[in-house]
């Protein structure tokens, strides 16, 4: 994908996971009262939570969606820094550090949007192997369905993200959590 592709995916991440993170699944009706009815306060509550959810999550995930393609000032491109070396990084960081929780979020994305979205595939194991993995699903950056691919990839990641954060465990929660949840349900 290019810039365009990679600007307009973070910022619908951004937008679609402050709303799965606003949302409580379990809590019952959305902005129901106790009665269930629909009340102005919770509505107001839900849309406050939700802007601030994505106004939280903008420029993690906007920051991790453009940071790969900063390798096409130097390296090479969809090689050094379009990598499971350099996304585990992302991942550790959080861990290490105590911040850019969700910047790896923007960096997987970019990392499939390339991968199944564009022609041209990424080297996910450099720089032992040069070898460049994608899926025959992509189309031209200069193609007239360009936008409408990256839209799709970004739709079906939010549904998978939803999926995660809804029934594997919450993607706010801290990585020692969620990989001593992960190694739970996997038996370790």
């Amino acid at each position: 994908m290019n810039k365009d592709g990679h600007v307009l995916n973070g910022a619908l991440l951004a937008i679609g996971l402050g709303v799965i993170l606003s949302v409580d699944p379990t809590s019952g009706p959305l902005v129901g009262g106790e009665s269930g009815a629909v009340t102005v306060d919770a509505a107001v509550a839900l849309a406050g939570d939700t802007a601030w959810s994505v106004a939280e999550l903008s420029l993690p995930v906007v920051l991790g969606a453009l940071f790969p393609d900063v390798d096409t000032a130097f390296g090479r491109h969809r090689k050094t820094l379009h990598n499971l070396p350099i996304l585990a990084i992302f991942l550790a960081f959080p861990y290490v550090f105590g911040n850019l929780q969700f910047v790896w979020i923007g960096v997987a994305t970019h990392y499939l949007l390339d991968m199944v979205g564009s022609k041209r595939g990424i080297a996910l194991f450099y720089p032992l192997s040069t070898t460049e993995y994608d899926l025959p699903t992509g189309v031209a950056t200069s193609s007239n369905w360009a936008i409408r691919v990256t839209v799709l990839v970004t739709v079906l990641e939010l549904v998978l993200l939803a999926l995660v954060h809804n029934y594997v465990f919450a993607l706010d929660t801290s990585l020692a959590e969620a990989t001593s949840t992960f190694g739970v349900l996997i038996g370790l």
